[in-house]
């Protein structure tokens, strides 16, 4: 899946502290929340593409670790962002 320079510019000024700022755990776990939900909503229509759905796993293993590492380094902005992307463990 092709993600545009414009479609990450937004997530990450929405999410992060600027739109060039990609570092920030926060722009990561919303990119890969966007991410996720693409690839989702590619295996409601094509249940048998097993490759898509490895990399939903990785992908959601990835988000899941930035997570925890958020959740160890600052849990007021661990709360603010799963709040804001509406994600449950």
């Amino acid at each position: 899946m092709y993600i545009s320079k414009e479609i990450k510019e937004q997530i990450f000024e929405k999410h992060g502290k600027s739109k060039t700022d990609t570092g920030t755990a926060e722009g990561q776990i919303a990119l890969f929340s966007f991410r996720i939900n693409h690839l989702s909503e590619h295996l409601k229509s094509n249940r048998k593409d097993f490759n898509t759905e490895r990399s939903l796993v990785k992908l959601v293993g990835k988000r899941r670790s930035l997570l925890d590492y958020l959740k160890s380094k600052d849990i007021t902005r661990y709360r603010a962002i799963v709040k804001e992307l509406g994600l449950r463990k």
